[in-house]
């Protein structure tokens, strides 16, 4: 057996705890043709792609129940798959009553209301059966905070995302003691709960206070074996979505989600929302366009700790952010994961050295993190 297979192999049993006769798919996403990513990060799609296609054929070797999808690279993370991935993993009969309600045209443009969203939960539980058992989602950008993705977990699907995904984190920071990981995780989750804002502190000169009040963290541990478990892989961080319009101070960010940034670029934020951008970096253009392209996008969607302790690479995001004492801040949309904000764009940056301290309800303040250090 290859070490690839190894990997596949712990995926499919340690992570998602797949059963024999179970549906499984497995997509990925190409270059779209008006892209022109770095030759690094090309190399690295192209990887990625190959890898999905070899993930989605040892599925079908092993598990005898599984599919391949892959399609152009959406416009963005949090943006809505297309159609064909939709069909591969609701099944034909569940899309074309979507459309048939009208439906269908809201969720992928992520204009969909409550009432919408209720009838379309409505049609994918009643035929659940229907729908695919585990879900890999190997696409460069992420699918996570999508209609899709909490449709499949309405459906007790098993969704593990890994966008941005190195083919290399299979021997590294997917080889984490993971009862270790989902203890640290748990423990820290805990703590985070009994406060009512967050407060945190870098040395690079972040200062930023969130309101937690009715909002609840929650874990990342990869362990998606419940049915309707969704979580990232590598996996390794307690979330949540801070309390929309609480957020303020000042974000500097040092990385983008696939490498160090030439120079510094200062956020300043104010009642929820991204409302100044200071640094002539070039990452600034992407900003301020997505800003320019929904107001929605300014917010400050979540705010997450890293505790996978194997995690170690400051210049792919998806691993950067679960670097255990590392915290990571995400512009955009927080719809599903206990926000109302609902935008086609999610966005992180991580943090290095944080000092995070929890303030309760009576003004007692408990230091969490210390200068990146895990302080419980």
């Amino acid at each position: 057996m290859s070490q690839l297979d190894d990997a596949f192999t712990s995926l499919f049993t340690t992570n998602m705890g797949v059963r024999k006769g179970e549906r499984i798919v497995v997509f990925g996403d190409t270059i779209r043709s008006d892209e022109t990513p770095l030759p690094a990060d090309a190399d690295r799609r192209r990887r990625l792609l190959d890898v999905a296609r070899k993930a989605g054929e040892f599925a079908q070797d092993t598990y005898g129940n599984a599919a391949f999808v892959s399609f152009p690279a959406t416009a963005a993370s949090g943006a809505e798959p297309p159609e064909i991935l939709w069909r591969a993993v609701l099944g034909e009969n569940i899309v074309s009553q979507l459309i048939a309600s009208g439906i269908f045209s809201r969720l992928l443009a992520k204009t969909a209301d409550k009432d919408d969203i209720r009838k379309a939960t409505g049609i994918v539980t009643a035929a659940r059966e229907e729908v695919a058992d585990v879900v890999i989602a190997l696409s460069n950008n992420s699918t996570s905070h999508t209609r899709f993705r909490t449709l499949v977990n309405a459906a007790e699907g098993r969704f593990a995302s890994l966008p941005a995904f190195d083919p290399d984190m299979f021997f590294t920071s997917m080889k984490v003691d993971w009862q270790a990981l989902a203890e640290r995780t748990a423990r820290l989750a805990a703590a985070v709960n009994l406060a009512a804002e967050i407060v945190v502190e870098t040395p690079n000169g972040t200062r930023m206070r969130f309101g937690k009040r009715g909002r609840t963290a929650k874990g990342d541990d990869g362990m998606l074996t419940s049915p309707g478990s969704f979580g990232n892989l590598p996996a390794g961080e307690v979330y949540l979505a801070p309390l929309e319009g609480t957020s303020s101070g000042v974000m500097v960010l040092e990385y983008g989600p696939t490498r160090k940034l030439a120079s510094p670029l200062a956020l300043t934020v104010a009642d929820g929302r991204v409302v100044e951008i200071q640094g002539d970096e070039p990452h600034r253009r992407k900003l301020e366009q997505k800003f320019a392209e929904n107001a929605d996008n300014r917010n400050i969607a979540e705010l997450g700790i890293g505790t996978n302790d194997k995690a170690s690479r400051p210049d792919n995001i998806l691993e950067a952010e679960k670097i255990l004492g590392t915290i990571h801040i995400a512009l955009g949309d927080n719809s599903g994961f206990g926000g109302t904000v609902q935008t086609p764009f999610h966005e992180d940056y991580v943090f290095y050295r944080p000092t995070l301290t929890a303030i309760m309800d009576d003004g007692n303040q408990q230091v969490l993190l210390k200068d990146g250090k895990l302080e419980i």
